[in-house]
């Protein structure tokens, strides 16, 4: 494949396949923030923790936000950096965009704003993130442990957990009771 452009898969999701068994990604849905020929870097959006945002923000000495939803588990890297997926431009200091409309911030000032009332309309927040080295994730997609999907807005930030899979999925005619994780020539 010389002269071939390189996959690029950021902003899609990557759905865990039945028999990838590793505990922090098995039934997951990751969410890529970056990638390049150097790696990729994404964040697991399916996985509340039992931590909710408002004892988060709490530890800053921040105000309880309104509504206070759960933190998730980003991740295994990194566990104790957070990660906010948000909507919206805001004017935070650490930023970078990924789509038109979605955005990661990991600066202390989206806390405020979130915990003030004045953050973004939608957002995730999480601990931790999915990092691969290079080559390391399209080795991975090539033994079938991920199957990729175009991202979109309403299966991030509208849906149940439950569901983010199946939509996901959906937008690429899968139905996931018919994944199996037994591979091979019949």
């Amino acid at each position: 494949m010389s002269g071939s452009k390189p996959l690029c898969l950021k902003h899609h999701f990557l759905v865990a396949m039945p028999q990838l068994k590793d505990p922090h990604f098995s039934s997951s849905l990751v969410y890529l923030c970056e990638h390049t020929p150097e790696g990729a870097m994404g964040i697991v959006v399916n996985r509340p923790t039992s931590l909710r945002v408002s004892e988060m923000i709490d530890q800053f000495g921040l105000p309880e936000p309104t509504p206070d939803p759960w933190v998730y588990a980003g991740g295994p890297v990194q566990v104790e950096r957070g990660f906010v997926l948000h909507d919206g431009e805001g004017n935070w200091q650490s930023t970078l965009g990924i789509a038109d409309e979605i955005r990661v911030t990991t600066s202390r000032d989206v806390l405020e704003a979130i915990s003030a009332g004045e953050g973004p309309e939608h957002y995730l927040i999480a601990l931790g993130y999915a990092g691969w080295s290079e080559g390391q994730l399209e080795e991975e997609l090539a033994s079938n442990a991920w199957i990729s999907c175009p991202a979109d807005f309403a299966t991030l930030f509208q849906t149940s957990d439950e569901q983010k899979v199946p939509r996901a999925l959906g937008t690429i005619g899968i139905d996931p009771r018919q994944l199996t994780s037994s591979v091979g020539h019949g």
